[in-house]
């Protein structure tokens, strides 16, 4: 089972906005990271005793990645991203990926924020942003599998 598209969507782009890094390609490339990644929400922990969590399969290592090499140094967005979680401090366990859908947008939106290529703004970009920064060469998720997925659960 997956989530409803349009509440998906709406809660993705709430979220940024909360945060201040709202676009309507950052909605359309998170809607895809989870189509791939997740079956859409079917799958909140990596098959086969995998490290990745939440919607977004995010590892453990990467979140941790983000917390302390990245916002951590971003003070603004830092204090953005509590004050859209209700939270006194941003929490540092990863488990809360699997938890809080609001965690994981953030944290998925942060991984891409990251990069310094801005966004695409169509569907084959879009699957080749995530291929190169999300899934990296060592990933197993390909382009194709991406437009597939996206095609499937978004449109």
């Amino acid at each position: 089972m997956s989530f409803d598209k349009h509440q998906f969507r709406e809660l993705i782009a709430d979220t940024l906005e909360e945060i201040g890094l709202y676009s309507e390609d950052a909605v359309n490339l998170l809607m895809g990271t989870a189509a791939q990644e997740s079956g859409f929400g079917t799958y909140l922990k990596q098959l086969k005793n995998g490290p990745a969590l939440g919607v977004f399969q995010m590892e453990p290592t990467t979140f941790k990645d983000i917390l302390e090499k990245y916002l951590k140094h971003k003070k603004n967005l830092y204090c953005r991203v509590y004050d859209a979680l209700g939270y006194d401090f941003v929490p540092n366990d990863p488990e809360l990926l699997v938890y809080n859908l609001k965690f994981a947008i953030i944290m998925a939106r942060i991984h891409y924020r990251r990069v310094p290529e801005p966004l695409p703004n169509d569907l084959s970009g879009y699957a080749k942003y995530y291929k190169k920064y999300y899934n990296t060469h060592l990933g197993k998720g390909t382009e194709e599998e991406f437009i597939r997925n996206y095609k499937e659960y978004v449109l």
